[in-house]
């Protein structure tokens, strides 16, 4: 079974027909470029986005009630780019998710990778997740549907998001932790106090999740994720997300992510910037 072809309960789009939808990665991005609005970007589509939307779209944990809201928008085929006032209002995990989601239901494999954009303010790492999809060779490309299709203007193409420009969590820590990058401009440039090297672990807790089939909000948290206790950690908690960070193997990262410290328990905190702090329950895989 190929993990990545595998749908999760995050991903899974349902009895969603995808018999009429593209197969191609870059036709696929386009698509969810057009289904989804990032809730920061109203002002650049001229749209006011209701403030019911933005604080209960977002929340929608799983693909299914993502693809349920569209629904109940506008009932044009979901290859059609919809007005602003038709999309989903998400954040950058959605574009990422919807895109993953698709490209396994039509034969791609494919996962989310959490870390770090350098394109939307200069000298800056700004919190963020993209689509990661494997090609014919083994190998494996970064897409970022929230930029691609002109909306954003970045210096390279959006289906080939170059390794420099976008940092995985774990190259994150690795590179903060090796003094060869500031942990100050990494974080979310949009709220004050939401960076450092505490927001860079639970980045590295949440991208292996990720990578091991539960796909998370951003702001969720268990274990050594979603609190600031940076300071408070031991040795033995510093060497656990080293091992982590380095980690490539898919068995490596099957054997950490059951560590208890790592492991997504039922009952996850939400640190929801809308919601306030709430505790979550998963469902069981």
């Amino acid at each position: 079974m190929d993990l990545h072809l595998t749908q999760t309960p995050y991903s899974d789009p349902g009895d969603l027909d995808v018999g009429g939808l593209p197969r191609e990665p870059g036709q696929l991005a386009s698509l969810v470029r057009g289904l989804i609005i990032h809730r920061l970007e109203g002002e650049r589509f001229g749209y006011a986005i209701p403030e019911q939307r933005l604080h209960e779209d977002a929340e929608s944990r799983y693909v299914t009630e993502l693809l349920r809201i569209l629904r109940e928008r506008g009932d044009a085929p979901l290859t059609e780019r919809r007005a602003p006032e038709q999309r989903f209002v998400g954040t950058c995990r959605d574009f990422a998710l919807l895109l993953c989601s698709l490209l396994r239901a039509t034969g791609t494999p494919a996962r989310i990778r959490g870390g770090y954009a350098t394109y939307f303010v200069e000298g800056f790492h700004d919190d963020h997740w993209v689509t990661e999809y494997r090609l014919p060779d083994g190998s494996w490309r970064l897409i970022d549907p929230q930029v691609h299709g002109g909306d954003h203007d970045v210096p390279f193409d959006p289906l080939d998001v170059p390794r420099d420009r976008f940092v995985v969590a774990g190259q994150a820590w690795q590179a903060c932790r090796a003094g060869k990058a500031d942990p100050e401009t990494f974080g979310v440039w949009a709220v004050d106090g939401l960076r450092g090297m505490w927001l860079v672990l639970n980045s590295v807790v949440l991208d292996l999740a990720a990578l091991n089939g539960t796909e998370p909000l951003p702001w969720d948290g268990w274990g050594l994720a979603g609190e600031q206790r940076y300071d408070s950690l031991t040795e033995e908690d510093f060497a656990l997300i080293d091992a982590v960070a380095a980690a490539r193997a898919p068995e490596d990262l099957r054997r950490l992510h059951a560590h208890p410290l790592l492991a997504v328990p039922v009952e996850i905190l939400s640190h929801s910037p809308y919601l306030g702090l709430r505790h979550v329950t998963l469902p069981r895989r």
